[in-house]
């Protein structure tokens, strides 16, 4: 049976060691989606593969396979951005890692969605040229959340449906995928609020122009506000922590530059 071959703009989302010589590669690309790939010889050879298969590198990869459904075949990849300025910052490194983890926990494996595929364009872009902020992370899981369907309710009481309202307090309930307000929340004593402020940054957060970003401050209580309600949505959602945050958290509270 013969294979056809395809050329497709993508980014490296992982790799996994296969035999002593071969990778598997995972790749978000432009027009096909999420695909997997084996990339024969890839760790011997320092012609056709060499340094081409860095997490978050943007490539253009000539693969091949029998139908669509099969493990593609890598023929060839050459790097069109490495992301330079990104590498060189350990924070940056971090922050790139989570973003293409994140993609990769939340694409299924053949699904076109090129909005995607541009979100992490951007945010890479963005996060080449700016410092990595708190508002980077969360505005980055808040879109990722938009374009793959899992958009959580924050503009209205996911029961009573009253409008967001400053000076309120909220609940946040990942298994229903809104906040509720006090009233309807009833909430538990060990149960924190999230305020109408952290809520409305977040809203703004999922429209904001990109080179806006980098004039919004998250720190201290807010911060903690905005990461509590995402990161405990994204766990429910996928029913696991994302590795690469447990990483980029461990190396933060020991200090490192």
């Amino acid at each position: 049976m013969t294979r056809e071959s395809f050329k497709t703009d993508a980014f490296i989302l992982r790799c996994l060691n296969y035999s002593e010589s071969d990778l598997i590669v995972t790749f978000y690309s432009s027009e096909f989606g999420k695909l997997r790939g084996i990339a024969k010889g890839a760790k011997r050879s320092k012609k056709r593969f060499a340094n081409v298969f860095e997490p978050f590198s943007l490539t253009k990869i000539i693969f091949s396979r029998h139908r669509p459904d099969a493990l593609a075949f890598i023929e060839a990849c050459e790097i069109i951005d490495h992301y330079p300025d990104i590498r060189t910052d350990l924070e940056k490194t971090l922050v790139a890692s989570y973003f293409a983890d994140l993609t990769d926990n939340f694409s299924p494996e053949g699904k076109v969605n090129i909005k995607v595929f541009e979100l992490l364009q951007n945010f890479l872009l963005l996060l080449g040229k700016e410092k990595a902020t708190e508002a980077t992370l969360r505005f980055f899981e808040l879109r990722l959340l938009k374009v793959t369907g899992f958009e959580p309710a924050l503009d209205h009481c996911a029961q009573c449906k009253i409008p967001l309202t400053n000076g309120n307090a909220y609940y946040f309930y990942p298994r229903e995928g809104g906040i509720k307000c006090f009233a309807c929340a009833r909430p538990e004593r060990y149960e924190e609020p999230l305020s109408a402020g952290a809520v409305r940054t977040l809203l703004l957060g999922k429209t904001m122009d990109l080179d806006k970003i980098k004039t919004v401050s998250l720190s201290g209580a807010l911060a903690a506000e905005c990461r509590e309600m995402l990161v405990s949505f994204i766990t429910h959602l996928l029913g696991k922590e994302i590795k690469s945050m447990k990483v980029m958290e461990q190396i933060r509270r020991m200090g490192l530059p």
